[in-house]
C-alpha cells in the first residue's frame, strides 16, 4: 500500500511541473507555429440600444505574420481586409482603404488581434498587460490595455483557445458594448 501511495506521489510530482510550464511564452511559441489558415466565424454584438445581439456569420483567413481577412456573408456581404498597416473595408459598391499607420489607437487595437495569431509577445506587451489561465487543452488570455486611450475604446479583450489554435475572441468596449467572434477551423483540401 504504501508502496503503490508513493508511486502515485512520484508520478504525480513528475507531472506537476510539465503542466506547470504552460505560460505566455509558451502559449506565444504554440500560436506563432501557425503560419496561417481559413476559419468559419460567427460574431454576435451585443449593443446596449438594442434588444438581441446583432449576428454575422461568414468566413476568415490568415496569413501570418500581418494578412488577414473577414468576409462577412449574413446577413450582409462584407469584406475586411488587413494587409500590413492597410485596412480596406468593401460593403456593396462602395470601398474605403485606411492607413493605420495615422490611426495609432486603431492600429493598438489591430495589433491585439495580429499579435495573438502570430503569437507576437513584444506587439502585445507594447500595449497591453497579458494575463494567462488555463492549459495548453483549453487556455484563456486576457489583454489589458495599459495606454490610457485605447483603454477609453476597450477595456478588455478576452481570447480563448485550444493548443496553438485561437477558437474565440471577446472585446468589451469602455461603453459596456461587447462582441463575440467564434471560428472554427476549415480543413485544407
Amino acid at each position: 500500500m504504501i508502496k503503490r501511495l508513493l508511486g502515485c506521489l512520484f508520478l504525480l510530482a513528475l507531472a506537476l511541473p510539465a503542466s506547470a510550464a504552460f505560460d505566455v511564452g509558451q502559449l506565444m511559441t504554440d500560436l506563432a507555429r501557425n503560419k496561417g489558415g481559413k476559419a468559419k466565424f460567427t460574431e454576435k454584438k451585443y449593443i446596449s440600444l438594442l434588444d438581441k445581439p446583432v449576428v454575422s456569420s461568414g468566413e476568415m483567413s490568415y496569413t501570418a505574420p500581418d494578412r488577414l481577412e473577414k468576409r462577412t456573408l449574413q446577413p450582409k456581404v462584407e469584406t475586411l481586409l488587413l494587409d500590413k498597416d492597410i485596412l480596406s473595408i468593401e460593403r456593396e459598391k462602395q470601398k474605403l482603404s485606411i492607413n493605420l499607420a495615422n490611426q495609432p489607437e486603431a492600429l493598438a487595437f489591430v495589433d491585439s488581434i495580429r499579435g495573438t495569431l502570430s503569437g507576437n509577445r513584444a506587439a502585445l506587451e507594447k500595449n497591453y498587460a497579458l494575463h494567462l489561465s488555463g492549459n495548453a487543452d483549453k487556455w484563456v488570455l486576457t489583454l489589458l490595455p495599459s495606454d490610457q486611450k485605447i483603454s477609453a475604446l476597450v477595456l478588455r479583450i478576452t481570447v480563448s483557445g485550444s493548443r496553438g489554435l485561437v477558437r474565440s475572441i471577446e472585446y468589451l468596449q469602455a461603453d459596456g458594448d461587447r462582441s463575440v467572434l467564434n471560428m472554427e477551423p476549415v480543413e485544407s483540401k
